[in-house]
């Protein structure tokens, strides 16, 4: 059992775990400073959290809060994105962060009560985001909507073109 400032510590992560939707690890083996603090700033602004524990300190607090056994994660340098809500906007800023600095290897993590690998986070990472949805949701909504009213106004605008016609004849006679 860990004691004094790694009680602490192993108390952060579990209220972390606890609270978040899900764990995303990363392995950030040479990254610089500079590009650490450009990831954080990248993941941060998709709502969710970026922080470093010791590997054995994580280890401990999963095991005292029943959460699954990710020890294979756990090895080497590891970055744990903590994602509050939406799983896919984190997913994407590491999945892009990652393109862009190669070394930055994501390993897998815990998404909404599901053990995924690597492959599975970039998966999450693909999908649209929860915004995107209920902007397509709407737009398929509003759809019919617009087609019923652009048919009940066609015979009013026929009929209004046809006055005008009709209007511009006795005009240029």
């Amino acid at each position: 059992m860990p004691k004094g400032p790694k009680t602490l510590a192993v108390a952060e992560i579990k209220e972390r775990l606890t609270d978040s939707t899900g764990v995303i690890m990363a392995d950030y083996r040479g990254l610089s400073v500079k590009e650490m603090q450009e990831l954080r700033i990248k993941v941060n602004a998709s709502g969710a959290q970026v922080k470093v524990f010791k590997n054995t300190l994580t280890e401990i607090a999963m095991r005292e809060i029943a959460f699954p056994d990710m020890s294979d994660l756990l090895s080497g340098p590891t970055v744990l994105v903590f994602v509050d809500a939406d799983p896919a906007a984190p997913a994407k800023a590491l999945s892009e962060f990652a393109k862009a600095h190669a070394a930055l290897e994501i390993k897998g993590g815990f998404v909404q009560n599901a053990l995924m690998d690597a492959s599975g986070i970039m998966a999450i990472a693909m999908l649209p985001s929860r915004e995107e949805l209920i902007a397509k949701l709407m737009g398929a909504m509003v759809s019919p909507v617009r087609g019923f009213m652009a048919m009940a106004n066609a015979p009013a605008g026929a009929f209004a073109r046809v006055i005008k016609a009709v209007a511009d004849q006795k005009a240029a006679a």
